[in-house]
């Protein structure tokens, strides 16, 4: 399976374990330090922003993997299904916000962490996935 795709695909996918990698041990660590060490000040800041950092990269790295694909197929597969996944999750996060905002019922019990944003955008990229490339059968 793995050589099948294009290299540019290989690409992307080694550069995104990468950064998933230092995502999990950013993550490990930061837990780690406010679990044990208690920061205080700008540091609290900082650590924050470590676990941040590789999703910033992963971001970044799906823009390149759009410039480098050579077969426009693909490339378009990949801007419809980020294009709905954006939609499905802006679309949640407004009717989150709502619902925070005149439910009675929505307390602090049942806040959404704002962290989980990127991965919920994972999975309705998954999701929409197969339905862009099912348009096109």
């Amino acid at each position: 399976m793995w050589c099948t795709r294009s290299a540019a695909e290989r690409r992307y996918l080694s550069r995104v374990l990468v950064s998933m990698a230092g995502y999990v041990l950013a993550t490990a660590g930061v837990s780690w330090m406010f679990a044990h060490r208690h920061p205080q000040g700008a540091t609290v800041y900082l650590l924050a922003l470590l676990p941040a950092l590789p999703i910033f990269a992963c971001i970044a790295i799906l823009g390149i993997y759009l410039s480098e694909e050579k077969d426009e197929f693909v490339r378009t597969i990949l801007v419809k299904s980020s294009l709905w996944a954006t939609g499905i999750v802006l679309a949640f996060a407004t009717f989150w916000g709502f619902l925070q905002s005149y439910a009675p019922v929505i307390d602090r019990t049942l806040n959404f962490p704002m962290y989980w944003v990127f991965f919920v955008w994972w999975i309705a990229f998954g999701l929409a996935d197969p339905l862009v490339r099912r348009t096109y059968k």
